[in-house]
C-alpha cells in the first residue's frame, strides 16, 4: 500500500498540482497585502476616510454611545456584526486573483497556438493509374510509366 500511495505522489500531475497550489497561496498572500494595504487606503481616503475593514453593521450587542471602533472591539465586546468591509475587501482579492489566473491561463494558450505546427506539406501523391505511392514532383510513375502532373495529388 505505501509503495501504491508513493508511485500516486510521485506522479508528475501530483507533483505539479502541489506546487501550483503552494505558489497560489502564497500569491493570495500578495494579492490580500495588495488590496488591504495599498488599494482599499486611497480608496477609503477619496470616499471621505473610510477604513474599508472596519465597516461593519452590529447585528446584536449593546452598542455604546458613539458606535465601536473597530470590528474587533465589536467582537470582544460580544456583539454579532455583519461585515461589509471585510467582505468588499474580499470580493476585490477575487477579481484580481480570477484576472491573474485569467492573464496565466491566456499566455500559456497564446504559447500553445504558437507551439502547434501547420501541418505538414505532403511530399507524396498516388499515381491516378496505378494507385502507387511516388514523389509530388514526379512527372512520371516510376511503376507504371504513366505521365502525372508535378506538384497535383490525384
Amino acid at each position: 500500500m505505501f509503495k501504491e500511495f508513493r508511485e500516486f505522489a510521485m506522479r508528475g500531475n501530483v507533483v505539479d498540482m502541489a506546487v501550483g497550489i503552494i505558489i497560489g497561496a502564497a500569491f493570495g498572500g500578495i494579492v490580500s497585502s495588495l488590496v488591504n494595504d495599498v488599494l482599499m487606503p486611497p480608496i477609503g481616503l477619496l470616499l471621505g476616510n473610510v477604513d474599508f475593514s472596519n465597516v461593519f453593521v452590529v447585528l446584536k450587542g449593546n452598542v455604546p454611545p458613539g458606535g465601536f471602533p473597530s470590528v474587533g472591539a465589536a467582537k470582544a465586546a460580544g456583539a454579532v456584526t455583519m461585515n461589509v468591509g471585510l467582505f468588499i475587501n474580499t470580493i476585490i482579492n477575487f477579481v484580481i486573483v480570477a484576472f491573474a489566473v485569467f492573464m496565466l491561463i491566456r499566455g500559456i494558450n497564446s504559447l500553445k497556438r504558437k507551439q502547434e505546427a501547420a501541418p505538414a506539406v505532403p511530399t507524396t501523391k498516388e499515381c491516378p493509374f496505378c494507385a502507387s505511392t511516388i514523389p509530388i514532383k514526379a512527372r512520371k510513375c516510376p511503376h507504371c510509366t504513366s505521365a502525372v502532373e508535378a506538384g497535383v495529388s490525384a
